[in-house]
């Protein structure tokens, strides 16, 4: 049975976490945009975010958080959240769940420990922005 499930793979559609200057915050903060650069609407997006790791030799980890998109439209991107700076030297996980058309697509995606910061920094597609991808 197991056999018989096709899992197929995702294409174009990564995470981009992206610093901006926060009014709130008075500060540049870091905040995780979920990137379609597919040319297919993805549609019944669901998100759901954590971080964890060890500090000081002790295990860490956040309590879940939960998104959803009715749609993301084909070469576009939707901002998901603040990823708060004491959680940055953690694993961030984001678990994105979607769908073209009748396919059901999943895919993990993992900022490892400290790879959020300025020096890893590329330009991201369709935002046009310097950011750390993961794909």
């Amino acid at each position: 049975m197991k056999k018989d499930i096709i899992i197929p793979e995702v294409e174009n559609v990564f995470l981009a976490a992206v610093q901006e200057w926060s009014d709130d915050f008075m500060e540049k903060v870091w905040y995780a945009y979920l990137v379609n650069d597919s040319d297919f609407d993805i549609d019944s997006v669901m998100v759901v975010s954590k971080a964890f790791g060890t500090i000081d030799g002790e295990m860490k980890k956040t309590s879940l958080l939960r998104h959803a998109f009715v749609q993301v439209p084909a070469v576009s991107v939707v901002k998901i959240e603040m990823i708060e700076k004491s959680v940055l030297v953690l694993n961030n996980e984001f678990m994105v769940t979607f769908f073209i058309g009748d396919k059901l697509y999943d895919k993990k995606f993992i900022f490892k420990a400290d790879s959020i910061n300025e020096t890893a920094t590329e330009e991201v597609p369709i935002l046009f922005v310097e950011g750390v991808i993961v794909t």
